[in-house]
């Protein structure tokens, strides 16, 4: 969610008498009514990846994180240590849990490898025997009802400090946990406020109670399947007092219901067994079917007095304004053009038609006189005008509802008073469904703090409020702590990240140093080194340098590395690699630009609609792709396909509706997910759709065939991907999430999409995302699911996880450098990875069967700092290189480094693991041969360079000398070999005489050290 929703112009539609070959009839034997699955099979799932990545060749394929950190990723919840506030523990809706012991300086992951990483919730007995040994609770599935919001599989807990985790069993099918209260005095009764599924109605909705530790369960509170609980609190001074918030939701791809009869307060006075209503009646809470998300909270100092925040759905009144009546009554309105006849509107006066053609933005092109000619004509009906600009999403978006609503309780519940003198206009909108929360200070009642797209505070009881949210600050707030000793202390949870204030929000600071950051899709440039793209939840699109690492020079130098280039939800991205400047994307709903890098120029991609046309329809995450054959020609993709030949200047409407039509819904649904193009041949196009079907075209758009047949059915469209070596191969991927369908699902077609083969087999229950052939080896597919990465070496007939310092984290998107021999990794939840699969690449059947393999090994330059203090207060830094190789079996294995003359200069050992392993060398060789190592260098150097010195370095270590050696593996009495080059360092002017950036200049200081300065 962000605030551009709100005033973003969503592209307009077109329709058009364009050829379309009939579809071929779906042979009787396709998959059809995709089933949901069960929690238990969702959890095989997440065994079988363990078991899998034990016995995968790939494991040790190293994965670097390359962040970024500062736009960090969505916060659900807080817990924060009462006793030392610097230590505090975030939880994030797709990227686990983290811990920082040093208020915010730097965090910890604490869970990144269990079957999910979604979390809805987190509670911590902080009264454990020591800071380490703290009891956590954590409920999985993040509770916001968002088009991201990940399932999870009920709770984990922990009662060593997150070092260790036990799946607490009873609460699987929960999917969503929006509250966990603990006991304040029993370590044992905990409560829990399950939510339930996200798209389907299910029984496991509800309030859960445990008494021993999380063992069993017992669901006390209960209303029906489509009714959860969001809220659950306790009275701190009489546990016996529990309340608990209902909320009815339901929610489908194309529409979404986030209010009902059955959301209300309920309360409990036998510790949660049994619950009392408190909605409604003489309460002063409303209940009825407007009713939406609730949230709740006990004021410790007080526990009578309570807080509620309620999202009231319904209308609001409409302003009397009398004086204003008479022109009122002749204005050209939504409403009024939703029944206007043919005749009125003719009669209607131009300046009122003028208002509404500027209010709604309409190309200039239209005037009252054009509008009206058309109507007079038939060509088109008043009300086509009033859809030209508006759609059931763009309605539920601006449709003026009370929203956010704070009521007030001094007798423990039993009645309630409405707080908020004036509309909370912008805190909710129409999407309550994704806030929710209230917040008190604990020694001052009339100190709220109510958040949802902006974060605000009362300190009148909620009467009157002031914004929190000032600079530095992201937008959409979901959690926040308020500190009991000082309650201008605080710290905040949202979109961006962690923000902590001591003066109650005037000033804020960043705590943003975990790689958090959600991302949808990524993009690659050819520049050297090459830079990746990408687009991230509510956060925008950034560009930064392949190359990156997190550390904290920044912060002194203001260089951030990554640079942002367009806000919003950020989207799909391609960069034309003629100029690696000139950037297409966007944000949500097909709002793309055309973006030059350099000079920072923006044109907004627009395809020219027609009044009375159908609207388009346009994805989330509308699709792009540039024409590598030719980077002038530009795919965009609604529900229909659009082609530019100039740039993006002009598009070009394709193809008739490429998707199975319209549902009644507020959500944008039926629309185009993917593009893509053969590498091979131009004009050879694939598209996908959110409602399951294919089609391609042979003739660059101009006709399309539907290729859905032989595929499961309904199911969303998450990538189709042209092969790089055989022109009719193309691969689907389909994602079955949003009908709770977890199952994976691969295909591949070797005839264009004529007949199907299913190469999902060994996958684990896991959505998939995307799915990628290596473009150097055919033999190599890449597949990103909502838990992971895996690789095939045999095209899909076999897959495996690969990189077992990748967490478990939902895998977007997936690039493969065509130059660089790098695949970059776009995680949802846990921002961007590296992985160089140049050794991958190479894994042929000739390659795999050999018993031990060294792979050829790249030259090293030596380096003057190996070994070496950069001050007298600093260990030694350290260097190593990782020299690859292949096992086909486990054991150890020997390493023997040897100049060409024979004397060994180095022995290391191995713990090989079958499959790629990579032997650590740090470049020291052993001491007990420097005598004789430096005969040998004095003896091979040239007559005019100088005698060899061979100072041991600061960390009294002998490091290896230019020169050329003989690198030898030995296991299981197979032994192979490799020439290994060290070369010298190149001279150079001490200093350049001028650099290409600041950010050159720096690394040419940090090459040189002291003496660079």
């Amino acid at each position: 969610m962000n605030k551009l929703i709100l005033t973003a112009s969503l592209l307009a539609l077109t329709t058009g008498s364009y050829a379309q070959k009939k579809a071929r009839k779906t042979p009787a034997n396709v998959p059809v009514g995709i089933g949901a699955t069960s929690a238990s099979d969702r959890l095989l799932g997440a065994a079988q990846r363990v078991k899998s990545a034990q016995a995968s060749l790939l494991q040790n394929l190293p994965v670097k994180s390359i962040g970024p950190t500062v736009m960090s990723g969505r916060v659900v919840d807080l817990a924060i240590n009462p006793q030392n506030p610097n230590q505090f523990y975030v939880a994030y809706a797709s990227g686990g849990l983290w811990r920082t012991d040093n208020n915010g300086i730097s965090f910890t992951p604490m869970f990144q490898n269990e079957a999910v990483m979604s979390l809805g919730a987190v509670a911590v007995d902080w009264k454990g025997p020591n800071t380490d040994g703290h009891t956590i609770w954590l409920g999985t599935g993040e509770a916001n009802a968002s088009r991201s919001s990940y399932s999870g599989v009920g709770c984990y807990k922990s009662t060593d400090g997150g070092r260790t985790w036990q799946h607490l069993p009873g609460l699987e099918e929960t999917h969503h946990i929006g509250k966990i209260a603990l006991h304040p005095s029993n370590p044992n009764v905990a409560w829990v406020a399950a939510v339930g599924h996200l798209y389907t109605d299910n029984p496991e909705r509800g309030l859960y109670k445990t008494t021993d530790g999380g063992r069993t369960w017992k669901k006390t509170l209960y209303t029906d399947t489509k009714t959860g609980a969001i809220d659950v609190d306790v009275d701190p001074t009489n546990p016996q007092v529990v309340y608990a918030a209902m909320w009815h939701k339901e929610r489908k791809a194309w529409n979404f219901v986030e209010s009902g009869q059955t959301s209300g307060l309920y309360k409990s006075t036998d510790g949660g067994d049994t619950w009392a209503l408190l909605s409604g009646g003489q309460s002063g809470l409303p209940k009825d079917d407007k009713t939406g998300r609730i949230g709740l909270t006990v004021f410790p100092g007080n526990t009578q007095t309570l807080y509620l925040i309620l999202d009231n759905q319904a209308a609001r009144p409409e302003k009397k304004d009398d004086s204003k009546a008479v022109v009122d009554a002749r204005k050209i309105t939504k409403d009024r053009l939703r029944v206007i006849s043919k005749d009125d509107f003719l009669k209607a006066e131009d300046s009122f038609i003028a208002d509404y053609l500027e209010e709604q933005n309409f190309p200039e092109r239209y005037t009252p006189a054009t509008l009206k000619e058309l109507v007079r004509t038939d060509k088109i009906k008043p009300i086509a005008i009033l859809e030209y600009t508006d759609d059931a999403n763009s309605r539920l978006i601006n449709a003026e509802v009370i929203g956010a609503e704070v009521y007030r309780s001094d007798d423990g519940g039993q009645r309630w008073r409405k707080v908020n003198r004036d509309y909370l206009d912008g805190l909710f909108n129409t999407y309550g469904y994704y806030f929710g929360n209230i917040w008190v200070a604990p020694n001052d009642a009339n100190k709220v703090v109510i958040a949802g797209v902006p974060v605000v505070g009362s300190d009148d009881g909620g009467q009157t409020y002031h914004s929190m949210d000032l600079d530095n600050v992201h937008s959409d707030h979901h959690a926040l702590w308020i500190n009991p000793a000082n309650n201008k202390h605080q710290i905040l949870g949202n979109d961006g990240g962690i923000n902590i204030t001591y003066d109650s929000g005037k000033t804020w600071f960043k705590a943003n140093t975990s790689a958090v950051g959600q991302f949808y899709a990524v993009a690659v440039d050819m520049a050297k080194p090459y830079n990746v793209y990408g687009g991230l939840q509510d956060n925008g699109v950034w560009t930064g340098p392949s190359t990156y690492r997190a550390d904290y020079d920044w912060f002194g130098s203001g260089r951030y590395p990554y640079k942002n280039l367009v806000g919003g939800d950020g989207m799909q991205v391609q960069v034309d690699w003629r100029d690696n400047n000139t950037v297409y994307t966007g944000f949500q709903f097909g709002n793309y630009f055309r973006i030059n890098k350099a000079t920072g120029e923006m044109k907004r991609l627009s395809v020219p609609t027609q009044v009375g046309e159908a609207r388009l329809r346009w994805n989330w995450q509308a699709p792009i792709l540039i024409s590598r054959h030719n980077q002038d020609v530009i795919y965009f993709g609604s529900n229909r396909f659009h082609r530019s030949l100039n740039r993006g200047d002009d598009f070009k409407t394709m193809s008739g509706d490429l998707t199975k039509g319209p549902r009644e819904g507020d959500v944008a649904f039926g629309t185009l997910a993917t593009i893509d193009e053969s590498p091979l041949r131009f004009g050879l196009l694939y598209t996908g759709s959110d409602d399951g079907l294919v089609h391609v075209s042979k003739d660059g758009g101009n006709t399309w065939t539907n290729i859905t047949a032989g595929l499961p059915q309904d199911l969303w469209v998450s990538r189709v991907a042209a092969s790089a070596h055989d022109e009719g191969t193309v691969y689907v991927a389909l994602n079955g999430y949003r009908n709770d369908h977890f199952n994976a699902h691969v295909y591949v077609s070797t005839d264009y999409g004529q007949t199907w083969r299913a190469i999902d087999q060994t996958l684990p229950a896991e959505p998939v995302n995307v799915v990628r052939e290596d473009p150097k080896n055919p033999n190599l597919l890449y597949v990103g699911t909502d838990h992971g990465l895996y690789a095939s070496l045999d095209r899909g007939k076999t897959f495996m996880p690969m990189g077992k310092d990748l967490p478990a984290v939902a895998v977007h998107d997936l690039v493969v450098h065509p130059r660089d021999s790098e695949l970059l990794i776009g995680t949802h939840g846990r921002s961007l990875y590296t992985a160089n699969v140049e050794h991958l690449q190479q894994l042929t059947d000739s390659l795999l069967s050999k018993p031990l393999h060294l792979f050829a090994l790249k030259a090293i330059t030596a380096n003057s700092r190996w070994g070496r203090k950069d001050s007298p207060y600093e260990a030694p830094a350290s260097y190593s290189v990782d020299l690859p190789y292949l096992a086909k079996s486990a054991g150890p294995t020997t390493a023997t480094l040897k100049t060409l003359n024979g004397l060994t200069m180095r022995t290391l050992t191995d713990t090989t693991e079958a499959g790629l392993n990579y032997l650590r060398f740090d470049y020291a060789v052993d001491t007990t041969q420097r005598a004789t190592y430096l005969t040998y260098l004095n003896e091979a150097r040239k007559k005019d360079e100088k005698p060899v010195d061979l100072t041991l370095a600061d960390d009294k270590k002998l490091y290896i000398r230019p020169g050329k050696y003989r690198l030898t593996l030995t296991q299981n009495g197979q032994s192979v070999s490799r020439d290994l080059e060290i070369k010298a360092p190149e001279r150079r002017s001490r200093r350049p005489a001028t650099f290409a950036s600041p950010d050159e200049f720096e690394q040419w200081r940090e090459e040189e050290g002291e003496e660079g300065k």
